[in-house]
């Protein structure tokens, strides 16, 4: 039941927060549009990405099960805004955690090492510049 709490205070307060960082140049946080695969409706999440090759490797922080990644899987493409661009991205793949890991920051690594065990990678298009 804790980690549901904490899931819920992330959704409706953390996340808020750091969605204001996915339009600056710096960190890793991002924000994935996706529509639900069940009502149609648009929806957007705050997650945690590093580019790798040609698109980006994403850390799937609360596991497999989370709506944002079924709905992608389910449409096979989203829209991410990162450092103030927007990327089509593709269907993501499972990538293992070693080739991971690398992609990202060494502070956001050690804590990543710890507490993730699932990442994907998704391929993107170039970028279209968004004025924040």
């Amino acid at each position: 039941m804790f980690p549901n709490r904490i899931r819920y205070f992330n959704k409706h307060v953390t996340n808020r927060i750091l969605r204001r960082f996915a339009s600056s140049s710096r960190g890793p946080f991002a924000v994935i549009y996706h529509v639900g695969r069940r009502s149609g409706k648009p929806y957007e999440t705050t997650i945690m990405v590093w580019p790798l090759g040609d698109g980006f490797v994403i850390a799937l922080t609360y596991g497999e099960s989370v709506d944002w990644y079924r709905n992608i899987l389910a449409a096979g493409l989203g829209t991410l805004l990162w450092h103030g661009s927007v990327y089509a991205v593709g269907k993501p793949e499972p990538i293992d955690v070693e080739t991971a890991l690398p992609a990202f920051p060494l502070a956001f690594r050690l804590i990543l090492r710890r507490r993730v065990q699932h990442f994907v990678q998704m391929k993107s298009a170039a970028p279209e510049s968004v004025r924040t």
